[in-house]
């Protein structure tokens, strides 16, 4: 198992090769990395030919044991993909995993949650509520975006002021996650959230000496705000308004959910959300499809309920 690092570093660099984002291959690398020091371990240690499929079955279950179902797909994933490099490179005769079934996962067992008008008015009159004039500009800003835009948190966290084009009303969103920056048009009640909010951020900074942080959204102390204070600053505004807000993903469904159901093209919500497979956004036309409920209305069942009822 000597060749086990420097075939994971061959594999790695071809899969990075293909475009994907540094994030994942460094999840990559690692999940294989954790493979390698679990089977260096066992005694005798086995050879690269000889891994069969009860070695890696013996592997997943201790690295999954209590872990989602999401995380065990992974891993298998990593495992059944590196398995079909082998071969390729004529390293295995066959991949251990080729037939292994993993856990079912349905797209649909839970729906996207999203939040309802009423809640979201009440978001944003909590936003306007709080006695900070810099937070309450700051929170008004980061929901506009994470609604108007979908943006995931980690997005929302790495924003800096360069991306934002004020005479084109464009956001700049690196796209970490796929590894491919996208340029969304905002829509103009972003743009004035986004406007209110930078001279008071101006103000702020000038007052603690760090005009030159490039974050669009500092802490107390005038640093990048960590995605973790994010969340905590608005899930604790959301219990106050009374919201059941369970997840900051939630605003990104509601996003992609209230686009569609306005008859926004299943294309544009992909791009505008960075989804890299149009397969991710399809999914939310299982409760949001404008034709769906319009045909529900027009159905002649209606008719005779009208009917029934006069």
């Amino acid at each position: 198992m000597r060749r086990w690092d420097s075939l994971v570093d061959r594999y790695v660099d071809e899969y990075q090769a293909a475009g994907w984002s540094p994030e994942r291959v460094a999840i990559i690398r690692s999940e294989l990395g954790k493979f390698g020091l679990w089977i260096k371990a066992r005694r005798p240690r086995p050879k690269l030919e000889e891994i069969n499929a009860d070695l890696m079955v013996g592997y997943i279950r201790e690295r999954t044991m209590f872990k989602a179902k999401a995380t065990v797909s992974g891993v298998m994933s990593a495992l059944r993909c590196m398995g079909r490099w082998l071969v390729r490179e004529g390293y295995w005769t066959s991949s251990p995993l080729k037939w292994l079934n993993g856990p079912k996962l349905n797209p649909y067992a839970r729906a996207p949650q999203r939040i309802d008008r009423q809640s979201m008015e009440r978001l944003w009159q909590g936003a306007l509520a709080s006695p900070n004039e810099f937070q309450r500009h700051q929170r008004l800003a980061m929901i506009a975006i994470l609604y108007g835009l979908g943006l995931r948190r980690g997005e929302l966290e790495r924003l800096s002021v360069s991306h934002w084009d004020r005479e084109q009303g464009l956001l700049l969103v690196d796209g970490r996650k796929t590894g491919r920056q996208r340029q969304l048009t905002v829509p103009e009640l972003v743009w004035h959230a986004v406007e209110s909010y930078l001279p008071k951020r101006h103000n702020f900074l000038e007052q603690l000496g760090r005009t030159d942080e490039p974050a669009l959204f500092v802490n107390h102390l005038g640093a990048r705000l960590p995605g973790e204070r994010i969340s905590r600053g608005i899930h604790l505004m959301a219990r106050r308004a009374g919201v059941p807000l369970t997840s900051m993903h939630q605003f990104r469904h509601s996003c992609a959910s209230d686009l569609l159901e306005a008859g926004v093209r299943l294309p544009e919500v992909q791009q505008t959300l960075g989804h890299q497979g149009i397969g991710t956004t399809v999914r939310y036309l299982h409760f949001s499809d404008p034709q769906r409920r319009e045909a529900a209305n027009r159905h002649p069942l209606n008719d005779w309920l009208k009917g029934g009822a006069a």
